[in-house]
């Protein structure tokens, strides 16, 4: 089945949702990469989605607020700290497109093992800062369980003008409303609603990185990206999840 269109506005939110979270200060470094190489780390009954005949890699340093149940209080200690992300892009038998996740790395322990415990979502439990000082942003990350120990993220950017709407590649990378994951012997979708990202063009000013190798994705970052955005982020929600099959 041909992939949805790339909408920049989120369709509507099926059903319930079950979780929040806002999304803030987030960089979007990516690369192109040849959807073979990328295709073995998807999960089963998806494919790589295509753009301008590339497949892509995206590194996504950010911070989480807020996190919590859609019905619930929102925790501010335990729902707050630095992520960053390793994704790919992903289309199912239903045509529909989302990310996949190699890794999240969090600053948050508890996060971490209730995430993997109730979606076996890839994250990882890492030593992480977020800092900004005169315009420019810096993200550190450096794991810390489970291994290698040896993934390590810096990234220092400097966000630019806002980009206009309608830039198609932009669209792709970051108009994303859902994610397939494996859990439990079954590969899932999972929709998200939020507002249009608000996006600024990006300097990259420092980028030295490990985390991709260690997702089996080693020598790409060797090369300088293809693409570099930035956001004060968005809020979002998501709802529950369904057989990507389905």
């Amino acid at each position: 089945m041909q992939p949805e269109p790339v909408t920049a506005s989120p369709p509507p939110l099926r059903g319930r949702a079950v979780l929040r979270q806002s999304w803030r200060d987030l960089t979007f470094v990516h690369w192109r990469v040849d959807e073979d190489v990328v295709a073995p780390l998807l999960p089963p009954g998806t494919r790589p989605d295509v753009h301008d005949g590339s497949s892509w890699v995206g590194l996504v340093p950010f911070r989480m607020v807020g996190a919590g149940a859609a019905a619930g209080p929102r925790i501010p200690w335990l729902g707050t700290f630095p992520e960053t992300n390793v994704r790919l892009y992903s289309v199912d038998a239903q045509g529909r497109r989302a990310v996949v996740f190699l890794t999240l790395e969090a600053a948050r322990l508890a996060f971490v093992l209730g995430s993997r415990a109730a979606l076996a979502l890839p994250y990882t439990w890492a030593r992480m800062r977020v800092t900004e000082q005169d315009g420019v942003l810096t993200y550190t990350s450096r794991r810390r369980w489970p291994g290698p120990r040896d993934a390590t993220t810096r990234v220092v950017v400097r966000p630019g003008e806002p980009l206009p709407p309608g830039d198609p590649l932009a669209d792709f990378l970051t108009a994303r409303w859902a994610l397939h994951t494996r859990a439990y012997g079954r590969t899932l979708y999972l929709r998200n609603h939020h507002e249009p990202w608000p996006l600024r063009t990006a300097e990259l000013l420092t980028l030295d990185e490990r985390l991709l190798a260690a997702c089996g994705l080693p020598g790409v970052a060797d090369r300088p990206p293809d693409s570099v955005l930035f956001s004060r982020g968005v809020r979002t929600v998501f709802g529950t999840p369904a057989d990507a099959g389905a």
